[in-house]
């Protein structure tokens, strides 16, 4: 196999043998997005939820003790128990207010038109229901040819309330160090991944000298989040007698 498909088969396989709370060590990326989404996941999401753009579903165990139901949407059924599966721009097979939280990590940049999708999430949350949302400011191409934006957090508060939403958090994750040691961090464990011996070693040295240094240099260094690798959300759906601008009864 050669190297660069060598590497694609790796990453797909470290996406499917990762729990959330191993994967936060992958890269340091994927430490900030696990530090700032879990307390948001741990906080809002309550009753029946769904998980949007769900892929392997990563971050399904930190929520399955705390809801009545769990339920999964993706283009594709890459891994087994897919609930639904379609585009999230047009989730007509989902009722209106079916569900009290979704959460959509890391796929608004995927979606060709994303406001369009933000008012399908509005549609099908209740009332007073949740979305728990991250999406990238700074990253590589990927998923190519499906890789369409990148959010500041004033645009993305913008597409929120044309949708509808109230924004709760936007709290940026991530800086210039983590962008650049993630890519160091991908190709390093990749390309030992099919090597049980090694990869355990490369994990280790991984962790303790790029992982955990980026992502605690770039929280001192960039605490306002100017060059954050991304953001975590929270916002709600207004509740009846609420706007969208948050006046009236808080959920």
């Amino acid at each position: 196999m050669k190297y660069p498909e060598r590497l694609r088969a790796n990453r797909q396989r470290i996406d499917a043998d990762l729990p959330a709370a191993r994967r936060r060590d992958l890269s340091p990326v994927f430490h900030a997005q696990h530090a700032a989404i879990v307390p948001l996941l741990r906080r809002y999401v309550r009753g029946a939820a769904i998980d949007l753009g769900c892929g392997m579903m990563p971050f399904r165990d930190v929520v399955l003790d705390q809801v009545t139901a769990y339920d999964s949407f993706d283009r594709e059924a890459r891994t087994a128990g897919v609930t639904y599966l379609g585009d999230i721009e047009d989730m007509h097979m989902i009722p209106d207010a079916r569900y009290d939280a979704a959460l959509c990590l890391e796929v608004l940049e995927h979606v060709p038109h994303p406001g369009r999708a933000l008012h399908e999430m509005a549609r099908i949350l209740r009332p007073g229901g949740w979305l728990v949302l991250s999406v990238p400011h700074l990253s590589r191409l990927h998923e190519e040819p499906h890789d369409y934006f990148r959010f500041t957090v004033h645009g993305l508060r913008v597409l929120l309330e044309e949708a509808g939403f109230t924004v709760e958090s936007i709290v940026p994750r991530g800086g210039l160090l983590s962008f650049v040691g993630h890519q160091v961090s991908t190709v390093l464990v990749a390309s030992t991944w099919h090597v049980p011996v090694l990869r355990r070693i490369t994990w280790w040295l991984n962790t303790w000298f790029v992982t955990r240094p980026c992502y605690a240099i770039d929280r001192l260094i960039d605490q306002g989040g100017l060059f954050a690798v991304g953001y975590a959300v929270a916002a709600y759906k207004p509740g009846a007698g609420e706007t969208a601008a948050g006046e009236g009864a808080h959920p």
